[in-house]
């Protein structure tokens, strides 16, 4: 029985507008493993920053793992990319475009990835329209 973990960050895409996607792996130590693959993580305080040519994670929480060791919950974790793909995020980081982590989910393989989007800050009325839109879409879903 394989257990499939998605934990998707709902308000990102309220408040951002997506540019770019990537996917990637995280480095972690077993007891946060074991915690992920229970669901027991949030990523919507989250962001990514560069430190040093690499890319960290800050603001993902993921709580202690009960029957074993303990880690720290909330900690910056390294992004694993490869060399092009990080210079190529960093080279379009310019003003106002920034990256947040968007979902957490187990591949084909089993391992634990990490989806992450190169994202613009929306205006009110942006927002607004996402409301509106949201609104339209779940009226015609109903058969109204």
């Amino acid at each position: 029985m394989k257990k499939t973990i998605n934990i998707i960050n709902k308000k990102a895409r309220f408040e951002y507008e997506f540019l770019q996607t990537e996917v990637c792996g995280i480095q972690l130590v077993g007891s946060e493993v074991k915690s992920i693959r229970q669901g027991k993580v949030s990523i919507s305080e989250g962001y990514c920053y560069f430190k040093e040519g690499e890319l960290f994670v800050k603001g993902m929480n993921i709580s202690d793992y009960g029957f074993g060791s303990f880690h720290e919950t909330v900690r910056d974790r390294k992004l694993l990319l490869k060399r092009k793909e990080l210079n190529g995020l960093e080279s379009k980081l310019i003003n106002g475009l920034t990256i947040v982590p968007y979902r957490v989910f187990l591949n084909d393989k089993g391992l634990i990835k990490m989806e992450i989007a190169l994202v613009k800050g929306k205006k009110i009325h942006d927002k607004r329209e996402s409301i509106k839109k949201r609104d339209i879409d779940r009226d015609m879903k109903r058969g109204e």
